[in-house]
């Protein structure tokens, strides 16, 4: 068969599955996504994914990326008699069958050598805190973690400077077996928000396995004046993890946005990607 590899944007509400990746007996993004794919094209084999960020379980998304290698012939015949293009009528034809908390934005076809994992340059996530029981919005439970003590946001953002750059994060990442624990930590920043929540921007080049949510983790007592503004750097610079460092939990963060090169570069950076960094 002709391949044709195809990029999909989705978004999804992270609270009912048990993380991105395909599991036995588990509800997974990968799992339906890979599903209904394989029952809109008659695939006969399931379809396979590569996915830009691997989503831990209760883990949110906005501005997912993955792409799946098809068949040309059965991705184009699939507007039917329809003036629509495959894009359109693949991304109209999946929202029909996924469940309600998985939407797909968009599909296109992928630029040559684009590989939605190792093509990215960057991930953007956003953390939610709420400290004020009575500003607690119910209508965002699913997104936002209550902390019952308040928090000082700028003495958080200050400590949260002094993790910027190239670094070795082992000590906020569950280490893997012949896995680097460098990344480039691009931005980190807290701010308040209208509402009085508490939003964290988080960017880096790629992060390892829970490193956003300790990330969190190791400026929470910052954030609660128990520990001074250097506290972050200093478990950074140790290098293993620390017990005062709590990794949050899961439901206060979302993935919003995957980054990549012009189309030209998407190959190059693939390959710059998947060499290994120590």
């Amino acid at each position: 068969m002709d391949g044709l590899r195809i990029r999909i944007d989705l978004a999804y509400d992270g609270t009912d599955f048990a993380g991105w990746a395909a599991q036995p007996g588990q509800r997974t993004v990968e799992g339906e996504l890979s599903t209904a794919l394989t029952t809109l094209l008659r695939a006969p084999e399931p379809v396979r994914l590569v996915v830009a960020g691997r989503t831990d379980a209760g883990v949110h998304a906005r501005g997912q990326v993955a792409h799946a290698d098809v068949d040309a012939a059965a991705y184009a015949a699939l507007p039917g008699r329809s003036s629509r293009s495959p894009e359109a009528a693949a991304a109209t034809r999946l929202r029909g069958i996924l469940p309600p908390d998985i939407v797909v934005r968009q599909v296109s076809p992928a630029p040559a050598g684009f590989d939605a994992r190792f093509s990215a340059t960057h991930r953007r996530y956003c953390y939610r805190l709420c400290d004020d029981p009575a500003a607690r919005d119910p209508l965002r439970l699913r997104d936002t973690v209550l902390v019952a003590d308040p928090l000082d946001a700028a003495a958080m953002h200050h400590a949260a400077q002094g993790l910027l750059g190239l670094h070795d994060f082992a000590a906020f990442c569950k280490k893997r077996e012949g896995a680097t624990t460098t990344r480039t930590l691009l931005e980190y920043s807290w701010t308040r928000t209208a509402e009085g929540v508490l939003e964290a921007r988080v960017v880096a080049d790629a992060f390892c396995h829970s490193m956003v949510r300790a990330l969190v983790g190791v400026v929470m007592p910052v954030g609660l004046g128990r520990a001074g503004v250097s506290f972050p750097r200093e478990v950074m610079i140790a290098g293993i993890r620390d017990p005062r460092v709590k990794v949050m939990p899961a439901h206060g963060l979302a993935l919003e946005e995957v980054g990549y090169p012009p189309p030209h570069l998407m190959a190059a950076r693939a390959k710059e990607a998947r060499a290994r960094r120590d």
